[in-house]
């Protein structure tokens, strides 16, 4: 026979996150796993504005989140740098997408340059 449920729903405990919650932190999650790919970029041909990146998305991801991001140090043989760069491409669009849903000028300002940086290193041309 059926017999109803007593207990409430898991789900109806505990707190809930907002939608900005949720989106800050996926904002943050997309930032610091672009900062890995640009750390094994890095690690391949180290440059200036590599370093540049790096310091800014490691900032960004820091005020979102309110802790420096957890980084990894950089693989030995961690694949070839257009691999890296299309990963990172990927990354940046959809960094780009949250702060853009998000409304965070500061954000999507960066993952757009990202965007832009990692689309010319590809050879990605927007057609004009």
């Amino acid at each position: 026979m059926y017999e109803p449920i007593r207990t409430k729903s898991v789900r109806a405990h505990g707190p809930h996150r907002t939608r900005e919650e949720e989106l800050e932190i996926r904002l943050a999650g997309h930032l610091t796993a672009l900062l890995t790919v640009t750390d094994e970029l890095r690690a391949l041909r180290p440059s200036a504005a590599l370093d540049e990146a790096a310091r800014r998305l490691a900032a960004e991801a820091d005020r979102l989140s309110g802790h420096p991001p957890l980084r990894a140090a950089p693989t030995t043989g961690a694949g070839a740098p257009t691999a890296l760069h299309q990963r990172a491409h990927t990354l940046a669009g959809q960094a780009l997408v949250v702060a853009t849903q998000r409304g965070d000028a500061a954000g999507a300002a960066l993952a757009a340059e990202r965007l832009h940086a990692h689309a010319t290193a590809l050879g990605i041309t927007d057609g004009t």
